[in-house]
């Protein structure tokens, strides 16, 4: 078995507790209007490596050390992860039995029997939500939200640590009832331990350049550490869940 892997970050302090081995795994369904990584959607690029699992393994274990030390551990990105489930699952398993915490960074824009799947193996799931309004979720991703809250319920109900992560993007995932919406959705999940508000930039606009694609954002402008601060006042107070910044 094979995995096909867009690129590999062996000392990341973002995608998790402590210090971490990220794997950005190749393809995605979503087509987020903000997305860093469009060179990652197609799952058959043919520039993308193939790794076998126990060539993964070799990499992710090299790192054991300072995993211990930050309580960190691998998380797989991408991309969509989940899209190659069959992998991901393979590689936490063998990490399961090498005592490395594993992490999912996924837009959960998959199938629940796949979730399901994956959830005994999985320490910590850290979920986009994009937008809680259908029809504005379409707009942003080009498709709908609905599968996405839903795969959040579940891990909830699975008892699996979850860290959401929302984007804040000016004109588009500001708007006051939206985030409102967000913060009564978050509050009825125990197991969100976490939220982290991102904050838009169009640092990866040149790869939309360089992919003959056309950028829709280009006009705006990451937002203020004062709108920041007041979305995550918003959520924080009717959520009761702690905000970090980044």
């Amino acid at each position: 078995m094979t995995g096909k892997i867009h690129s590999i970050d062996t000392f990341s302090t973002l995608d998790g507790p402590g210090i971490r081995t990220v794997i950005f795994m190749q393809g995605c369904h979503l087509r987020c209007k903000y997305c860093h990584n469009p060179d990652t959607w197609k799952l058959d690029d043919p520039s993308t490596r193939e790794y076998t699992v126990d060539e993964l393994m070799k990499i992710i274990k090299r790192s054991k050390p300072y995993f211990r030390a930050s309580g960190g551990g691998v998380t797989f990105s991408g991309g969509e992860p989940l899209l190659q489930h069959k992998f991901v699952k393979e590689i936490f398993i063998k990490c399961r039995k090498e005592h490395i915490s594993t992490a999912l960074d996924s837009s959960l824009y998959i199938a629940s029997d796949i979730v399901t799947a994956l959830l005994p193996y999985t320490d910590l799931v850290l979920a986009d939500i994009k937008l809680m309004d259908e029809e504005k979720s379409r707009r942003l991703t080009g498709a709908g939200n609905r599968l996405i809250l839903e795969n959040i319920k579940l891990i909830n109900e699975h008892g699996t640590s979850i860290w959401i992560r929302y984007v804040v993007v000016p004109g588009w995932t500001d708007a006051a009832e939206d985030i409102e919406s967000m913060a009564n959705f978050i509050a009825e999940l125990e197991c969100v331990k976490r939220l982290e508000l991102l904050p838009y930039h169009p640092f990866g606009s040149y790869k939309w350049d360089m992919l003959g694609l056309k950028y829709e954002l280009e006009d705006i402008s990451p937002p203020g550490k004062e709108s920041l601060k007041k979305i995550a006042e918003q959520i924080s107070s009717a959520s009761n869940k702690k905000v970090y910044i980044h």
